[in-house]
C-alpha cells in the first residue's frame, strides 16, 4: 500500500504540480505586494485608494470598485510578467528555422575514415 502511494507521489505530474503550486504561492505574494504599491500610488495621486466606504444612495459600490481595481492590476501584472514573455518566446521558437547542418570538419572526416578502415579489417 505504501509503495503504491510512493509511486503515485513520485510520478512526474504530481511533482510538477507541487512545484507549480509552490511557485504560484510565491508569485502570488509578489503580485500582492505589487498591487499594494500601485494602490498606494493611486492613493497619492487621487486620495485614498480604498473605496469600500463609498455607498451612493445606500448601495455599497466602493468594495466592488476597490476589488475591480485590484483585479485589473493583478491581471496586468500576470499578463506583462508571464503571458507576454511566454508568447514572445513561443513566437521566436515557431519562427526559428533549424539551421542546415554544417559540413563535417576535417577531424571528423579523418576519424570517420579511420573508423571505416578499422571496420573493414
Amino acid at each position: 500500500m505504501l509503495k503504491g502511494f510512493k509511486d503515485f507521489i513520485m510520478r512526474g505530474n504530481v511533482v510538477d504540480l507541487a512545484v507549480a503550486v509552490i511557485i504560484a504561492g510565491a508569485f502570488g505574494k509578489v503580485i500582492e505586494a505589487f498591487v499594494t504599491v500601485i494602490m498606494d500610488v493611486i492613493g497619492k495621486l487621487g486620495g485614498t485608494p480604498n473605496f469600500s466606504a463609498w455607498a451612493p444612495g445606500g448601495v455599497h459600490l466602493g468594495t466592488f470598485i476597490t476589488v475591480t481595481i485590484s483585479f485589473l492590476i493583478v491581471a496586468a501584472a500576470v499578463y506583462f510578467m508571464v503571458v507576454a514573455p511566454m508568447n514572445h518566446l513561443a513566437a521566436r521558437r515557431a519562427a526559428g528555422v533549424e539551421p542546415e547542418p554544417e559540413a563535417p570538419s576535417e577531424e571528423v572526416l579523418l576519424l570517420t575514415e579511420i573508423r571505416d578502415s578499422l571496420r573493414s579489417r
